[in-house]
């Protein structure tokens, strides 16, 4: 998997994007070259694996998804104020708003450039699968928006928003890596679902190293999701479940607007403690990954591939980052 990590990083690196003018293009190349775990073309590799032995020979069009995702996370930035990603500056923050809108909008046409390196015969079902996956992932961020202006979200929509927002991109990678092999409809449909339910134990993680992550190692600012009032799937289980007291305590830090954000982080973190948020977060995770994992096992495919994929799985549900 280094070894495909790495061919993924230098085939990222060798792109023809061009070069005039250079503040549209430098974004883009800068937002790439930060690194990032590289799941979702992984996900497209390990997908086509589970029948072909010949992985690197669609790393070509396995980009297409990382091009996406990196669209999405250079347009989200702008639209969260996030000033870190990866532990770097983001392109806003580095360049200015205009210039990570007409840049992500490029990385747009661009990822639709990457799908064009696939082989003809599976371009038209590829276009269309990667459209539903693309405006899904736009409704899942309205969603994410539109919560910031809701009183209460359920956990059920919470559920929903991240399925949108996060776990359906990674379920078209591994769909579109079974579908560059040539599998059957019914075979795409097992590994979209898989790629999904692996997905919401992913995003349910993200929420998790928000709060309890090293900062060195997630590369984002840690305690933002508490600092912005986000509405995770922590602070949605907390207010579901605080006594009166806690209720309380947790209401007058959502509606301050004068605070230090170190002793918000403190104070909200404290409560999730006494009420065991991190726990029942980490559950709700492992009930994604498992069902995930119950899917793939009954998955008809190669040994070998069944084998990486699972492998692959393990270190998501594991990461610090």
């Amino acid at each position: 998997m280094k070894d495909l990590l790495e061919k993924i990083d230098s085939s990222l690196a060798n792109l023809p994007l061009g070069e005039h003018p250079q503040n549209l293009y430098d974004p883009i190349r800068y937002i790439l070259s930060l690194g990032g775990k590289r799941l979702r073309p992984m996900l497209v590799l390990l997908g086509y694996g589970l029948k072909n032995e010949d992985i690197e020979s669609i790393i070509d069009p396995s980009l297409t998804v990382e091009i996406f995702h990196n669209f999405t996370l250079m347009h989200d930035d702008i639209m969260d104020l996030a000033p870190i990603r990866r532990g770097k500056p983001t392109v806003h923050e580095k360049w200015n708003n205009t210039v990570a809108i007409l840049s992500g909008d490029t990385m747009m046409v661009k990822a639709y450039d990457q799908l064009l390196t696939g082989p003809h015969q599976s371009l038209p079902l590829a276009i269309q699968k990667f459209n539903k996956c693309a405006v899904e992932v736009c409704e899942g961020q309205q969603l994410d928006m539109n919560f910031e202006e809701f009183e209460t979200v359920t956990e059920g929509q919470y559920i929903e928003m991240i399925r949108l927002k996060t776990a359906v991109l990674l379920g078209f990678s591994l769909e579109y890596g079974g579908l560059l092999a040539g599998m059957k409809t019914d075979q795409l449909a097992k590994l979209n679902a898989i790629g999904v339910k692996a997905g919401i134990g992913f995003q349910l993680m993200d929420d998790l190293l928000d709060v309890y992550g090293d900062k060195a190692k997630f590369g984002k600012q840690v305690g933002g999701d508490i600092a912005s009032n986000k509405k995770t799937y922590l602070l949605i289980k907390a207010l579901e479940l605080a006594a009166p007291a806690q209720r309380k305590e947790l209401d007058k830090w959502l509606s301050a607007s004068d605070y230090e954000v170190d002793d918000k982080v403190k104070a909200v973190k404290s409560i999730y403690e006494e009420i065991g948020i991190f726990e029942l977060t980490q559950k709700k995770m492992n009930d994604y990954y498992d069902e995930a994992f119950e899917l793939l096992n009954q998955f008809d495919a190669r040994k070998d591939g069944k084998d990486q994929l699972a492998e692959f799985l393990r270190r998501l549900m594991n990461r610090e980052q």
